[in-house]
């Protein structure tokens, strides 16, 4: 019973730190190779707490894509100010603000579950 539980603690681990891993990774990617492009904030649609970003891509496409991070007291993203982004030109949907990557989820993510790998190791040596 206690090697089950083992088993499951790591797996679950194991999926939030390559989750947190990716994300990171993802965002690395599309700050240094994507497209740098200036876009407009503009107010975030009713039930949102998002504002929404609209961009030319560099073939001419008008976008207007939520923002991948939420406005705060530091940075509050009001409507009518320009922000730097980068996209990925493979799916300029994939966006990253410049300076404002919030890349703390993933890292928390990457801790808790090598706490959780760790910790399924453990249970799965005493249960031997």
């Amino acid at each position: 019973m206690l090697f089950v539980l083992a088993g499951f603690t790591a797996m679950g681990g194991l999926v939030a730190l390559l989750a947190g891993a990716y994300g990171l990774r993802e965002t690395r990617r599309v700050e240094r190779a994507g497209e740098p492009a200036w876009a407009l904030v503009k107010a975030a649609p009713q039930g949102s707490t998002r504002p929404l970003l609209q961009f030319e891509t560099a073939d001419g496409h008008v976008l207007e894509l939520p923002s991948p991070v939420p406005p705060s007291r530091r940075e509050p993203l009001p409507p009518g100010v320009g922000v730097r982004l980068s996209y990925d030109p493979e799916d300029p949907r994939t966006i990253v603000l410049l300076g404002r990557q919030r890349t703390l989820l993933d890292r928390a993510f990457m801790v808790a579950g090598g706490v959780l790998v760790a910790l399924g190791l453990t249970l799965a040596a005493v249960a031997l």
